[in-house]
C-alpha cells in the first residue's frame, strides 16, 4: 500500500483520495487527506512527504498514520473506511492569555460550530472560521474537517470527540487535535490559507 502512494498523490483530487489494491489476498487500505485550504500542489507534496517518511518510519507495518500541517495519511491490513479511527494526539503551544477560561469556553463554542458546518453543510467536510474574543481586541481562529468516508453524522461524532480530548490544562494554549478520521485546529493567528 505505501509503495503505491506516490503514484496516487498526483490523482488526488479536492485533498482527499482513498486507495485499494486489486488483489484481494494482499489487500491494504489507504487514504490521503489535505486540508481543505491547502493547493493541489501543495496537498500532492505533502502527500509524497508523508509516503517517503512513513517508509523510513513504519516499513514493515501494516497500520500506520502520519499528519503533517497540510495532509494526513494512514493506511491498514484491514477495511477502515466508514469507520471512525479512534486514536488520536495533541499538540498545544502556550499562549498566554488573560482569560483563560473565557478563552477554553470561546474555544469550545468555536470549534462546535465548525463541527456542525463541516458535518452537515460542507461536502468537503471541512470549516474554518474565526470569532471575537474580549470585545474584539482579540480573535480566535479554527477549522475542523473529516476524512470523506465518514458519513455526516460520525464525521460529527468524530469532531465531538476531538472537541471533547481538547484537555482541561489547555486553557490559554493553541493546539491541533488530529485522528486518523477527523481533525480540528485552533489558534489565536490566522493560519487557514486563503
Amino acid at each position: 500500500m505505501v509503495g503505491a502512494t506516490p503514484a496516487a498523490a498526483a490523482a488526488i483530487v479536492n485533498g482527499c483520495c482513498t486507495l485499494m489494491a486489486t488483489n484481494p489476498t494482499d489487500r491494504p487500505y489507504g487514504l490521503v487527506l489535505c486540508r481543505g485550504d491547502v493547493s493541489s500542489s501543495d496537498c500532492r507534496t505533502c502527500a509524497a512527504n508523508a509516503t517517503r517518511e512513513i517508509r523510513k518510519l513504519c516499513p514493515n507495518g501494516k497500520r500506520a498514520i502520519i499528519a503533517y500541517d497540510n495532509c494526513l495519511l494512514k493506511y491498514s491490513d484491514s477495511d477502515f473506511f466508514g469507520q471512525i479511527d479512534e486514536n488520536k494526539f495533541s499538540t498545544f503551544t502556550v499562549n498566554n492569555v488573560s482569560n483563560p477560561v473565557l478563552f477554553k469556553e470561546k474555544t469550545t463554542e468555536l470549534l462546535s460550530q465548525l463541527a456542525d458546518k463541516a458535518s452537515y453543510n460542507s461536502s468537503k467536510l471541512y470549516a474554518a472560521g474565526e470569532m471575537d474574543l474580549l470585545e474584539g481586541s482579540m480573535k480566535l481562529y479554527g477549522m475542523a474537517q473529516c476524512t470523506r468516508d465518514l458519513s455526516s453524522v460520525d464525521c460529527k461524532k468524530c469532531l465531538d470527540g476531538n472537541i471533547g480530548a481538547l484537555p482541561g490544562v489547555a486553557y490559554g494554549n493553541e493546539g491541533t487535535v488530529v485522528g486518523g478520521s477527523c481533525m480540528v485546529i485552533y489558534a489565536t493567528y490566522p493560519f487557514v490559507k486563503a
